[in-house]
């Protein structure tokens, strides 16, 4: 279940949040926001280290090992109960729409005693916020907006989030006496970048036990519905977990039918309508007389209608089953593909880990190749300066030594500018083996800005990757308004890899973009864009992205062998 690192990080951003509400130091505001990003980025369990162990994590002092030690040892921290008592529930939970801060919130309260989304919704309607002093109309339509996108998530959340849960279920219920398979399925499987609610599948011939055990597993807040097939309950995070037992010569079926998506599994049963056969999550029927005809894989299910089997990334109805029809369905890109990490942060700029710490662990995942891309000066709150950078390169020439088959790229993580500018001069970016360019500020020009701002960083012949391309957040920011095909156009004219940044809380490109790029010719890097050792396996949510967009590995460039991707690298350059 949750490590004790992301509780207490959730504590520690909470008490950030707390102490900008109720007016206290802006400095400590900050010192409990990088103490949060530290703790959980952290490699190592925070309840396994002594007082010294707590020290050594960055951004950790005295007085933050200190709450750490008290919430180990109680289970609660008495100064974030303390602040909690001082402000309605309902004012903190206003700061998770985009582009409300926590002194407007707290504002809010205080003027108009609002203390929900709900009723700062009514406000808005009866136009109750029009003259509030730091409430002009450009604050009030960022507010507005954000609750739209905050009501757009329709209660989903990160796919990592699901994920995490899911695999906990799945070890729990694996244990368990008479459990023959066990998997998630639905939307989780399909790798969606948002999961309304987990599907779990189960194979046994005793279900009673499975859904006891179920119910009660520690994140169960609530059993919504109890029966001897089915079982759903809320999680202490008010998320939806339905379980489904079925007859272990029915596994094939029903992990067909409950991965869905809806719209394949109609196309699927219209196929075995014409072919006078009914489908459902119990087999593979004859239509007239209900004889079963396969039911155990889903394999011989799919060959049965006259189809190879199709991954479920691909069933979207997308065009999947006609590809398969032809034979013509993409050999789709896996994890093990992966030679390398093009985007990665250590600790010289906003990154929790050193450098030998992230390459350590880079090395332990087998990769080839691994570049180290810490941001540029322009990123003025990173304090990046030549003599760093430079300083930073013999550090990674020295520690190349030390892991003879992983070659140590040395790059950078630019920032496009407003005009579509990057940080250094021609002679100091030739000296970087690989360069990422992203936007990172500026986010509202208009479309034609933005669309020029990216073309010219396309064109840059030391510009490699365009990363986290359209700097989305997920239910916290919109991708930015830009022309995406003239950008498609650019990077595929360029030579200029657009990023598939695998944080799951970016998954930009999104797999629709992905799919329009690839038309274009468009090649991709899937990255972490890592800024822990923790973040490193981040690349199973890019993979799934790439997956979906039906890309192979010779669509990613660092799937490529070495020699290979370092003439990519040589771009426009002689």
């Amino acid at each position: 279940m949750a490590r004790s690192n992301d509780q207490v990080a959730a504590l520690m951003q909470e008490y950030a949040d707390l102490t900008a509400i109720t007016g206290g130091q802006a400095f400590r505001v900050r010192t409990y926001e990088k103490a949060a990003r530290s703790i959980g980025g952290y490699h190592e369990d925070l309840a396994k280290l002594d007082r010294a162990g707590l020290r050594r994590i960055p951004n950790v002092g005295d007085s933050i090992a200190d709450k750490i030690t008290e919430f180990l040892t109680t289970g609660t921290i008495a100064s974030v109960e303390k602040l909690r008592a001082k402000i309605p529930p309902g004012v903190l939970a206003l700061t998770e729409i985009s582009g409300l801060g926590p002194k407007k919130a707290l504002a809010l309260y205080e003027e108009l005693g609002i203390a929900s989304v709900e009723q700062l919704e009514e406000a808005l309607d009866a136009n109750r916020l029009d003259g509030l002093p730091g409430f002009g109309a450009k604050t009030i339509e960022n507010i507005q907006h954000g609750i739209a996108l905050l009501h757009s998530s329709g209660g989903r959340v990160l796919i990592s989030t699901a994920l995490e849960m899911a695999e906990d279920i799945v070890a729990a219920l694996s244990q368990l006496e008479g459990v023959e398979r066990c998997t998630y399925a639905g939307s989780l499987r399909r790798m969606r970048e948002t999961i309304g609610d987990v599907d779990i599948l189960v194979a046994s011939l005793d279900p009673a036990p499975v859904m006891a055990t179920f119910a009660e597993l520690p994140l169960v807040a609530e059993v919504i519905a109890r029966g001897e097939k089915k079982t759903s309950i809320r999680t202490v995070k008010a998320f939806q977990v339905d379980l489904r037992v079925v007859p272990p010569d029915s596994w094939g079926a029903a992990l067909q039918y409950f991965t869905g998506s809806k719209e394949h599994n109609v196309r699927i049963r219209e196929m075995a309508v014409r072919k006078k056969l009914k489908l459902s999550e119990y087999g593979l029927f004859h239509a007239e007389n209900d004889e079963l005809i396969v039911s155990q894989t889903e394999e011989e299910v799919y060959e049965r209608l006259g189809l190879p089997w199709i991954p479920p990334t691909l069933r979207e109805d997308r065009g999947e089953v006609a590809a398969a029809l032809k034979n013509e369905l993409p050999v789709l890109i896996t994890e093990a593909d992966l030679r390398g990490d093009l985007h990665t942060h250590t600790t010289l700029t906003d990154g929790i880990a050193t450098l030998e710490e992230m390459v350590a662990v880079a090395a332990t995942r087998g990769y080839e190749y691994y570049a180290i891309t810490d941001h540029a000066p322009d990123l003025f709150m990173q304090r990046m300066t030549d003599a760093k950078m430079l300083k930073q390169r013999e550090q990674v020439e020295k520690l190349a030594a030390k892991y003879p088959s992983m070659v140590l790229l040395h790059g950078t993580e630019l920032n496009i500018g407003p005009e579509g500018e990057v940080d250094w001069p021609a002679d100091f970016l030739a000296g970087f083996d690989i360069c990422v360019a992203s936007v990172h500020s500026l986010f509202d020009q208009p479309v034609e800005v933005m669309t020029r701002r990216f073309v010219r960083a396309c064109e840059n012949p030391y510009v490699h990757v365009i990363g986290h391309p359209f700097t989305r957040l997920i239910g916290r920011r919109d991708p930015v308004d830009v022309d995406a095909d003239e950008v498609f156009k650019a990077a595929a004219r360029t030579g200029t890899a657009l990023e598939i940044n695998a944080a799951p809380d970016r998954l930009d490109l999104s797999d629709e973009h992905v799919l329009r790029a690839k038309r274009h010719g468009v090649k991709f890097a899937i990255d972490s864009d890592a800024h822990s050792t923790l973040h490193l396996p981040f690349m199973r949510y890019g993979i799934g992205v790439a997956q979906r967009a039906w890309l192979t590995s010779d669509d990613v460039i660092n799937t490529w062998p070495l020699d290979k991707l370092r003439a990519f690298l040589r771009k426009g350059k002689t």
